[in-house]
């Protein structure tokens, strides 16, 4: 009787060692809404509008997600979830920039390219390719975190 409790006992810890649990935070759904959450990138000159402090807009939708991203200028002409060799190639889908209205804190208004980029998990860093007036496309890594619902 002992040899089997200790054994099922084993077998416990080893499936949960390769399964991770409790090794690891599992990653949560998000309820369809909308959430302000943080974008992250791995660039100073990519980077979100400094009116908003990092902030984006994250839409939740039939569990699909997509952060809307306010970028500082209109010097970034298209993005692509993905890399760069692939965002080159005629059948990629690139996304297209929106017009956003930035409020600078001494009042000062600037209309500035917006994106609307696919999210697959939040707080998992993913690739983004962009693509600016020189004609070059220059790979980054991005990420979506720390989620706050919104209304």
């Amino acid at each position: 009787m002992r040899k089997s409790f200790v054994f099922i006992l084993v077998l416990v810890i080893i499936a949960s060692v390769f399964t991770g649990c409790g090794s690891k935070e599992e990653k949560s759904s998000l309820e369809d809404g909308v959430y302000q959450v943080t974008f992250t990138t791995d660039s100073s000159m990519f980077r979100i509008n400094e009116s908003l402090n990092d902030k984006a807009t994250l839409t939740v939708k039939d569990g699909k997600m997509s952060v809307h991203i306010t970028l500082v200028s209109k010097s970034i002409l298209n993005l692509y979830p993905g890399k760069a060799e692939d965002a080159k190639k005629d059948n990629a889908k690139l996304l297209e920039p929106t017009e956003d209205e930035v409020t600078y804190s001494d009042g000062f208004k600037e209309t500035v390219y917006g994106f609307d980029v696919p999210v697959k998990e939040i707080g998992v860093e993913f690739d983004l390719a962009l693509i600016g007036k020189k004609g070059t496309w220059y790979d980054h890594k991005v990420s979506v975190s720390d989620p706050v619902k919104l209304g």
